[in-house]
């Protein structure tokens, strides 16, 4: 084997691997199965919740809480994607995989994580529309527009995600068996491949500043038009709700955009930063979103928190409570009325 870890006398490519997160945490790793897996729980049934909540109640079948919906969906494909072979680490010191397994877990990684980017473009359109666009918001968030948003969606993860698991699959592997992660990631598979892989390097950055770049360019312009007319709204009311409703998106917008900005930086330029620390970004950028989305929607969200308080503590919404008078009052009216 030559300096740069290629084999020069027999072509070898490995196509079984072993995932080793943590390393330097060999003694304690069965000490994490209980709290990641309470974590995993806690992911998906506080989504479930809010999903079902969504599903369940009629006045909540619009557009801007179907895209909370979706997201919160999201969130729980992108842990399981993740979490299972995870805890399994951490039981199995040494976790294997195979080349086919690794593709497929790389692939529904970057695969939801774009989804999660396009569905935040698609609620600022939305947002942008209910505010800048009242009177003509019904007309304008159509069916059809949602469903056109789920194919661009789709289209555009897919034209992303795709490209990094074929150029991945046609890399040979053959410095070492052992990938250091948790989870099969492009940057982490790159390191054990050889050759010469400046082109996948330069694809996978490109990719990343060109989405990145094009999605913050469409928010900031989407979201300071937002701000701007909702300042200007005469009713006060009205104003503190704008500014409520699109302070939610922003959070999960710093959430997610912050936590994989830090995440980058580190893998290309940090190279003193120990393989553990450089994980326990990743597990964050992972993870974080599906922990901290449903608590923003869930509790900063008025209605979808007047229908969940009602579901888990049979409290009724202030809405609720005071339609109930005028509908006994509507009864006795009847009541009196001659048959």
């Amino acid at each position: 084997m030559d300096e740069d870890g290629n084999t020069s006398i027999f072509n070898i490519s490995y196509t079984n691997f072993f995932l080793v997160g943590f390393p330097r945490l060999q003694e304690w790793r069965p000490l994490l199965v209980l709290p990641f897996t309470f974590l995993y729980v806690t992911i998906i049934s506080t989504n479930a919740l809010v999903i079902h909540t969504v599903v369940a109640q009629w006045n909540l079948h619009q557009p801007m809480y179907v895209l909370i919906a979706l997201l919160l969906a999201i969130n729980i494909c992108a842990a399981t994607a993740v979490m299972p072979k995870m805890l399994e680490g951490f039981v199995h010191y040494a976790n294997p995989i195979s080349l086919h397994g690794c593709l497929s877990q790389m692939f529904f990684i970057y695969f939801t994580l774009l989804l999660d980017y396009n569905l935040l473009l698609a609620m600022a359109l939305d947002r942008y529309m209910a505010i800048c666009y009242p009177l003509r918001y019904t007309d304008l968030m159509t069916s059809h527009l949602l469903g056109v948003l789920a194919i661009f969606a789709l289209t555009r993860s897919l034209g992303v995600a795709v490209p990094l698991v074929v150029l991945t699959a046609r890399a040979q592997f053959c410095r070492t068996a052992v990938i250091q992660h948790f989870t099969c990631e492009y940057i982490a598979l790159l390191r054990i491949a050889c050759g010469d892989l400046t082109f996948n390097n330069r694809l996978g950055l490109a990719m990343r500043l060109v989405t990145v770049i094009f999605d913050l360019v469409l928010l900031g312009t989407s979201y300071t038009r937002i701000i701007y007319v909702a300042l200007r709204i005469s009713s006060r009311g009205a104003r503190a709700k704008a500014l409520h409703t699109c302070g939610s998106h922003l959070l999960v917008i710093l959430t997610i955009y912050l936590s994989g900005l830090s995440t980058s930086i580190v893998f290309r330029v940090a190279k003193t930063v120990s393989q553990d620390v450089q994980n326990l970004l990743s597990a964050i950028y992972l993870l974080l979103p599906g922990v901290l989305n449903p608590l923003i929607y869930g509790m900063r969200t008025k209605e979808i928190r007047q229908h969940i308080e009602k579901m888990l503590c049979g409290k009724e919404s202030p809405q609720e409570a005071g339609e109930k008078p005028k509908r006994l009052q509507n009864t006795r009216v009847e009541r009196e009325l001659p048959g």
